[in-house]
């Protein structure tokens, strides 16, 4: 006998695994348009943090700018290098001085500035500043070329009070170093008393440290090409014994400034450090 059912509700639910999740609002569900790599990034990504800007493409292209040259800065300038700029003022003062003026009165200026024994038992401050302030051979000689460019690129690089520190420091001992073995040749009978006068003035002691002090700040290759070029001229100078008490001291000069590099890096990480 047939019998005829009613069909219930729970024939046509779906199985339970088979539920869609619930929806977070009223509106459809859209379909994912992005490709599937695109997705798959956008789901692995932690939900609330903004997404990552992409790099311009057009930005890394363009080349990095190249530094432009400006070789007006190899010369002392009022505002970057006062220390080298009005110390070369005064060096171009006495040179045009001792050129120009009466030959007497300039002779009378350099043995009164002179840094030998006699003047350096008596006034020894005032005779190594006054030395200082005159170019042995003119305003055209090597260490007067030396002296600006050195001492510039020093100066911008450790600034103008540890540049006169290093200058004078090499100025100082060198003379020292030279001058008292003659004081004591003479004293033990091994130099006439002549020797005691001996004309001494000029940079050259100074600008020796500074070549030395410099060297340290370049780059290793520029560094030990200066250094070597600077050094054999100085040797072949003590070689020629024209003036042998004179380039003794400008290698002990330039091993100054050489000694002095610990003390200049350290000042320029400070400086460079200044707001």
């Amino acid at each position: 006998m047939d019998q005829s059912v009613e069909p219930s509700d729970t024939a046509t639910a779906p199985a339970s695994g088979d539920r869609e999740p619930p929806t977070l609002s009223a509106l459809p569900r859209q379909p994912d348009r992005r490709s599937p790599p695109e997705a798959r990034a956008a789901a692995a990504a932690p939900v609330g943090r903004e997404a990552a800007v992409p790099a311009n493409p057009e930005a890394s292209a363009v080349p990095a700018r190249r530094p432009r040259v400006r070789p007006w800065r190899l010369l002392p300038d009022p505002k970057g290098t006062p220390f080298t700029f009005g110390y070369a003022l005064v060096l171009a003062a006495t040179s045009l001085l001792s050129q120009y003026a009466d030959p007497e009165v300039v002779d009378a200026l350099l043995r009164g500035s002179s840094t030998d024994v006699a003047h350096l038992a008596h006034s020894p401050v005032l005779v190594l500043v006054a030395s200082a302030l005159w170019i042995a051979g003119g305003i055209t000689s090597p260490y007067a070329v030396g002296f600006l460019l050195v001492l510039t690129a020093l100066e911008r690089r450790i600034g103008g009070l540890r540049t006169a520190g290093v200058f004078l420091l090499g100025h100082v001992v060198a003379t020292l170093a030279t001058e008292v073995p003659v004081g004591l040749s003479v004293l033990a009978g091994h130099l006439p008393d002549s020797s005691l006068h001996r004309l001494d003035y000029g940079i050259s002691f100074g600008v020796a440290a500074s070549v030395g002090a410099l060297a340290g700040l370049l780059t290793p290759c520029l560094r030990w090409a200066v250094l070597a070029g600077f050094g054999w001229m100085l040797v072949e100078e003590l070689i020629a014994f024209t003036d042998p008490m004179t380039n003794w001291g400008h290698l002990l000069a330039l091993v100054i400034g050489v000694s002095s590099w610990p003390l200049i890096r350290r000042g320029r990480r400070s400086l460079a450090g200044r707001p």
